[in-house]
């Protein structure tokens, strides 16, 4: 059974960092394709950055510079860390796999919230 659960997620001041964490079980971790997403009230979720099959990263344009992810294969865990946050950040953040047969499965998400 496939089990992804954050947590990390916050309050922060604009300018703040925060560090949200991805734990897998039930994957095969190394040959997962893996990221972030998030949702904000009113819109549509979408991509943050996420490692590709190639083994490339992809940022969103908003984020890029001040987000980075990272992965450690040996804990089965993926890292969201996030830097300079803005107002605009704020939104419930999923984790977000695709087994290589294109399965998706989805965190329950944690709630990032940056006050101005």
């Amino acid at each position: 059974q496939v089990q992804l659960v954050e947590s990390g997620g916050g309050l922060v001041q604009a300018g703040g960092s925060l560090r949200v964490s991805c734990t897998t079980s039930g994957i095969i971790f190394s040959i997962y394709v893996m990221g972030w997403y998030r949702q904000a009230p009113g819109k549509q979720r979408e991509l943050v950055a996420e490692f590709t099959r190639g083994g490339s990263i992809n940022y969103a344009h908003s984020v890029k510079g001040r987000f980075t992810i990272s992965r450690d294969n040996d804990k089965n865990t993926v890292y969201l860390q996030m830097n300079s946050l803005k107002p605009e950040d704020t939104a419930v953040y999923y984790c977000h796999v695709v087994n290589p047969w294109a399965v998706e499965y989805w965190g329950q998400g944690t709630q990032v919230t940056v006050s101005s």
